[in-house]
This record gives C-alpha cells, structure tokens and sequence, in this order.
C-alpha cells in the first residue's frame, strides 16, 4: 500500500509539474506575471516532488502580488504637461480633488506623491524639472531620491534641453530606466495645419518631430527612442507604444499592478488586463490542485458562490465596469447609467431570472472551454463550479470593458 501510495504520488507531482509548463507556455514572455527565477524555484521542488515548498511559493505570490509597490518618476520643465500625464496614468480628471494641479505657471517646487485611485501601491511621483532647480543633474536626483523610484519619464513639450539630456545620462549610469515623452503633438499638428494648409501631411510632421528628438539624442551620445503622445487623447500616437515599452521592461512581478492600472485606452490594453488576471486565476487553480494532495492545506470547498461574486466585482472594478465607474462614465457621455448597463452583460450574471443558474452556467462553460490548460488535480466539482466560471467572468467583464471604450 505504501509503494502503491508512493507511485500515485509520483504521478501526481509529474501531472502537476507538466500542468506548470503548460501554464508558462500559456502567456507572452512579456505579459507574465512571474519571475523567470520563480518559475524555476517551482519547477525544481515540483520535480524533486516537494509539493509543500511549490504550494508555499504560489501562496506566498498570491498573497503579496497585490503589495508589490510600484513608483513611477515623471519629471518636466513648467508648463510641459507632466502634470497632465501624472493625471491621465492615474485615470483621474484634471479637475477631480485629487488630481495634480496643471498650469502654465511651475505647480511642483518638490516631490509629489499621487496614489492611484484604485491601485495605492502604485503611486506616480510628479517631480519638479531639473530646469527650476539649482541642481545639477547628479545632485537632483539624490535631492528628489532617486532610488525610490522604478523607472523615470522625461517630459517636455517642444526639444529637450540639455538638463533633461544630461539627466537622461545620469539616471542610465546609476542603472535606472528612463524614457523620453515629448508631449502636446497634438497642438503641434493643429498649428501646422493652420499655418501651412496646402503643405500639411500630418505623418510627415510627426516624423520630423521624431527625428528632431533624435538628433538631439545622437549629438549628446544617447541612444533610446521617443514618444509622441497628447494627454488629451491617449489612445492616439505612442502613447499605447509607451505603456507596452514599460511593461516589457518592468520586472516580471510588478508587471501585474502596472497593466491593471493602466486605463482602457485600447482593446489592446483592456486585453492585457485580462491576461494578467487570468494567470491570478490559473495560480490560484493550480494551488488548489496542490491542495488536494497537501491534507494539511485543505480542500477547498463546493458550491462557493460568495467566492464568485467577489471575483466578478474584483473584475469589475479593475476594468471600469462597476456601479461607481459606470455612473461616472454616464455623467461624462451625459446619458443614464441604464443606457449604459443595457449593453454589457455582467451586472446581471447572478440574476436567475434572465440567466441559467450558476450552475448550468459552469456546465455550459465547460463544454465550450477548451484553449487553457488547467492543473489535472483540480478538475473537481470545485473547479468546474469556480475557477472555471471566473475565466467565464473575466471574458464577459473584458468583452464589457470593450463595449464601453467604443460608446465612450
């Protein structure tokens, strides 16, 4: 019986551990959410078969992934429009309380935290510019505490000045990211526009912008890209190019808490959202499949339906589909909030009087989900009835979230 034991066991560790490759080859490399060195840790104790040590590693993950601090630099001369991009990462109007104040006038004479409104650990840091500042470069940055910070992004609305460039080569040499965003190209293609009518083409005037920047860049030995976007409009220009650029470059386990800060500013990014929810999900499967072979951990239990609406609620309010942002939206399009819930399905998935049951829903679902490859140890009741139906959620949330930015 021992032997017997032994080899289920074995088997076991061997399904899980295939399931864990599965997982990884499931998501991008540049949209996942774990370490490559974590990945390894738990793939070496699945192969030695220490399901304890796997179970406490995605725990531990579970647990704190939503901790992890992230502090973004956004630094700018007076009237650059750093502000304004401090505010727009932030989703939050120009106006709103807590919004950091913008003017031609200089608004920030030191350091400003501003916490994200739905994400606190992440908080956009709107620093004075180096050109208001009596410092130079290297001393700035100890005065502004550079090490606090993740990466930075150089703001200006017309060509960088030497200060910002000489920043730029201070912040690589203490080995931080930085990343030049020239800001207003919007403005700059209208007052074209109006001034030269019969020669304007709007992507040749972006491109000399660019290669403005660039040569600007080259003749002060740096080489990086720039950035063109309008804070009036996010979706338009390399503002959707800047947010996947830092992504990619962030490290892997603050990844998540950048991507569902972001705003729904193309399906693209509403997109990301969803993948990286997804790989919360598929961990906490997998951790309950862990658990039904770990007795000391527990079984989960059956027919958890408070566990469901509290992930479709999560679900929603990171997506902008919750009561609050939907009433805000329908004050911003000036139209009634009932207008806009009849077209989205999601506040009326729990109700059993126009849908199946919870259920018959799972059941469904089921039969029609084949693309995610899922812990072999989990596919219980459990499974079926949960983890499941919150892949099933979170699609029908994201493909909500999809609708809203075309009526927006």
């Amino acid at each position: 019986m021992g032997a017997s034991f032994s080899a289920e066991l074995s088997k076991e560790c061997q399904d899980l551990e295939s399931s864990f490759k599965d997982y990884i080859r499931n998501f991008r490399e540049e949209n996942k959410i774990l370490s490559q060195e974590t990945i390894l840790s738990i793939k070496s104790r699945l192969s030695r078969g220490d399901i304890q040590g796997a179970h406490s590693i995605i725990s531990g993950i579970l647990e704190n992934i939503d901790k992890i601090p992230l502090n973004i630099a956004v630094t700018g001369e007076s009237g650059s429009g750093k502000s304004s991009l401090v505010n727009s990462l932030r989703g939050v109007g120009h106006e709103e309380e807590d919004a950091a104040p913008t003017g031609v006038e200089e608004t920030t004479i030191m350091r400003t935290p501003y916490k994200h409104p739905k994400f606190p650990n992440v908080t956009i840091w709107d620093l004075p510019g180096i050109g208001t500042t009596n410092f130079q470069p290297k001393d700035y940055l100890e005065k502004v505490k550079f090490g606090e910070y993740d990466f930075f992004i150089i703001v200006s609305a017309t060509r960088f000045k030497k200060n910002d460039l000489d920043l730029a080569k201070v912040i690589k040499a203490m080995k931080k990211n930085f990343y030049f965003v020239r800001t207003k190209v919007d403005l700059d293609l209208q007052n074209e526009q109006e001034f030269k009518p019969t020669t304007y083409v709007r992507d040749k005037v972006l491109e000399e912008i660019r290669n403005k920047s660039l040569k600007e860049f080259k003749d002060n030995n740096i080489e990086t890209q720039i950035f063109l976007i309008s804070n009036k409009n996010l979706s338009e220009f390399d503002f959707p190019i800047l947010m996947e650029t830092l992504l990619k470059d962030l490290p892997a386990q603050k990844r998540h808490a950048f991507t569902l800060s972001l705003p729904n500013i193309t399906e693209a990014a509403i997109d990301r959202k969803r993948d990286s929810l997804k790989q919360i999900v598929w961990l906490e499967a997998f951790k309950a499949g862990i658990s039904a072979i770990v007795p000391a951990v527990g079984i989960i239990k059956d027919n958890d339906v408070k566990k469901l609406k509290a992930s479709l609620h999560q679900y929603q309010f990171h997506f902008g589909v919750d009561d609050t942002s939907l009433q805000s939206l329908a004050k911003d399009l000036q139209v009634p909030v009932e207008e806009l819930k009849a077209i989205i399905k999601s506040p009326y998935l729990f109700d059993t009087e126009k849908e199946e049951t919870t259920g018959e829903m799972a059941l469904k679902f089921l039969e029609i989900s084949s693309s995610v490859a899922f812990p072999p140890l989990a596919a219980g009741l459990y499974f079926m009835k949960v983890f499941y139906l919150q892949f099933h959620f979170l699609d029908i949330v994201t493909s909500d979230a999809k609708v809203l930015l075309k009526k927006s």
